[in-house]
């Protein structure tokens, strides 16, 4: 077998054996991973470094077995008690939306993702043979779901700025005009974190056939809830379903997803079947409402919005910080995300920055202070005068 097709086998020491292993010696292994995660010994721009407080919040809930059967407005014999905490995170997440309890339901995913495939399953019920019109600056959790649902997609062109081109898209539905479309928007694309415009890119689509909008606001949505200025982006202003997100800007130990859709009433299934829901999952776990519900709680709805106000002031200083070293950031108006020069790869590879072609970005969430924001200017100064010497 050649080295390139050799597998990448896991390391000895860390196999699963017959005999049960040491847990002393396990726990100095995991201690040891955690000094590696540790963001004082690597810094890592985009997670939080109030997680020790957060841990300590959440501890008693990770000794808990929550298995949720059904959605949390369905009524079973199953609910352990956790259901009430879940809507009541929907409510908060729906609020921020634009809908009330009454206009709007849906649960607390795993992930970002299973809460975009529940979204797009229920936003292309109804509409005669749709296909999704995506951005070619949209996520790639997008295309890759819709790959997975055997949705036909078609690319829609971005302006500038990274947020769709209202032009285009009414160009790629009048050519597939009354199939009807699922337009995906963004709040928040992945590199300059730019809000799509709802209302102008439901009213381009809905020239040429019946249109659902679903907003994809897994990365901006907590952002936009809590700024001035934004373009449309919510329930709100037209979009049928959306997807949020918590865990970066909350500071959750794990993944969380958060699924809202219009309420209509459901048809029965093809054989007749009423389903009390339609959720991808049928068996879940209700922690993730659970670490959101207590986060959620303890910073109130006060908190959250000085948590992203900080979030945004940071942006606002490294994007002047960095235009003085001479590294052309540029950050869309609100946004938490700022990028500018990708610089050698030992600056990328000690920040861990995210790069995209000859761009790098920061999200300054989490340890990224006004402190961090100096120090890594410092080193993109020092790249841009190595080169200019």
């Amino acid at each position: 077998m050649s080295p390139r097709t050799a597998p990448n086998l896991p390391d000895e020491g860390l196999a699963i054996g017959f005999q049960p292993s040491s847990p002393a010696a396990d726990t100095r292994k995991l201690h040891r991973l955690y000094r590696a995660l540790d963001r004082d010994e690597r810094p890592f721009l985009g997670f939080p470094s109030h997680l020790g407080q957060v841990m300590a919040e959440l501890a008693p809930l990770l000794g808990t077995f929550v298995d949720q059967r059904s959605g949390p407005y369905s009524p079973t014999v199953f609910d352990a008690g956790t259901g009430e905490y879940e809507k009541a995170v929907l409510t908060y997440f729906a609020a921020l939306a634009g809908a009330s309890p009454e206009e709007a339901h849906g649960y607390v995913a795993a992930s970002s993702r299973e809460a975009l495939l529940h979204g797009l399953v229920m936003a292309r019920r109804g509409l005669p043979e749709p296909s999704v019109y995506v951005s070619e600056q949209a996520h790639f959790d997008v295309v890759r779901s819709c790959e997975l649902l055997g949705m036909n997609t078609v690319r829609v062109n971005a302006l500038p700025d990274d947020t769709m081109d209202p032009d285009d898209l009414r160009r790629q539905t009048r050519m597939r005009r009354g199939a009807g479309a699922l337009v995906v928007a963004t709040c928040g694309t992945p590199l300059r974190g730019a809000i799509d415009n709802v209302a102008e890119l439901r009213a381009a689509a809905a020239a040429f056939g019946p249109v659902r909008v679903h907003v994809d606001a897994s990365a901006g949505g907590l952002t936009a809830a809590h700024s001035d200025q934004v373009p449309s982006w919510s329930l709100a202003h037209g979009a049928y379903s959306i997807t949020l997100s918590g865990h970066r800007l909350l500071g959750l130990p794990v993944p969380a997803g958060i699924s809202l859709v219009r309420r209509e009433q459901d048809a029965p299934t093809a054989l007749g079947i009423q389903m009390p829901d339609r959720l991808v999952v049928g068996s879940r776990s209700g922690l993730s409402a659970l670490l959101l519900w207590t986060r959620l709680r303890s910073l109130g709805r006060a908190g959250v919005a000085a948590a992203v106000a900080r979030c945004q002031d940071v942006a606002g200083y490294a994007l002047e910080r960095f235009e003085a070293a001479g590294a052309s950031p540029e950050r869309f108006p609100g946004s938490l995300t700022v990028t500018f020069d990708r610089p050698p790869d030992r600056v990328v590879d000690k920040w861990r920055l995210e790069c995209f072609g000859d761009r790098a970005r920061i999200t300054t969430t989490g340890p990224m202070t006004h402190t961090a924001v100096d120090e890594l200017a410092a080193e993109l100064s020092a790249v841009r005068q190595g080169l200019a010497a």
